[in-house]
């Protein structure tokens, strides 16, 4: 079954390119995770993806330690390069053409960003792959991806986590904890549901952005979730 969708922004947590593990990247997990992708490549559909680093440093977690919140977010930009380099490379491994760019200046690391080249990528067959977060302290990377699938004209938010949808708790911690098929931005919002941040949810909703929430190693894959099979859950306007 084809995809209903164009063109995607996926949206990959480091804390799940560290798969098992508290820290790092995982490799089979990565190639996993660049496997699915490629697959989705290959039928058409057009790829953008927003890495973050809660895997190598969490800007937050940094601060509340005493580094500076601007030092902090910072590292943790440079955190996001780290996997967006790995992923960019294992994406290409699997036979797909993919660029990484950087929202923080760093010509001989890769590309910097912009709306312009990075739709002409991804109308060129390039899976891209999109670092440093904003480029600006104080903002996160569910943020960034929001903000990149409104300024790529993207047709739709994939957030792939360890977990296979929103929950009304942390189904990690709470068992009895009830999984949504659909919720509305302003519910996500007003209950608090953490799997984005307000921020992210909010520029979703002002700007008619659907997100789907569903789990990195769902056996249906990338694919099956854009097809409508597999667990996830759809955060969007009512109706």
């Amino acid at each position: 079954m084809p995809s209903a969708y164009k063109r995607i922004l996926l949206k990959v947590s480091g804390e799940a390119l560290a798969g098992d593990h508290s820290f790092g990247i995982e490799p089979p997990y990565l190639q996993r995770v660049a496997a699915q992708i490629a697959d989705v490549a290959r039928t058409g559909v057009q790829v953008a993806i927003v890495v973050g680093g809660g895997n190598i440093f969490r800007g937050m977690a940094g601060a509340a330690d005493g580094t500076d919140r601007v030092t902090a977010d910072l590292m943790g930009m440079l955190g996001t390069m780290i996997n967006a380099l790995a992923l960019s490379n294992a994406i290409s491994r699997q036979g797909v053409k993919s660029k990484p760019f950087s929202a923080a200046t760093m010509p001989s690391v890769a590309d910097t960003f912009t709306a312009r080249d990075a739709k002409l990528a991804l109308e060129e067959g390039f899976v891209v792959v999109l670092g440093g977060g904003t480029g600006n302290p104080f903002f996160t990377t569910d943020t960034a991806a929001t903000l990149r699938a409104i300024e790529l004209e993207c047709d739709v938010v994939l957030k792939g986590t360890k977990v296979d949808g929103v929950y009304s708790a942390d189904p990690m911690k709470d068992p009895s904890a009830t999984r949504y098929d659909q919720i509305s931005y302003d519910d996500v919002i007003s209950r608090n549901l953490k799997v984005m941040d307000t921020a992210a949810f909010a520029l979703a909703r002002d700007n008619a952005m659907p997100i789907i929430v569903y789990a990195l190693d769902d056996e249906a894959g990338l694919a099956g979730v854009l097809e409508g099979r597999g667990l996830s859950t759809r955060v969007g306007n009512p109706g």
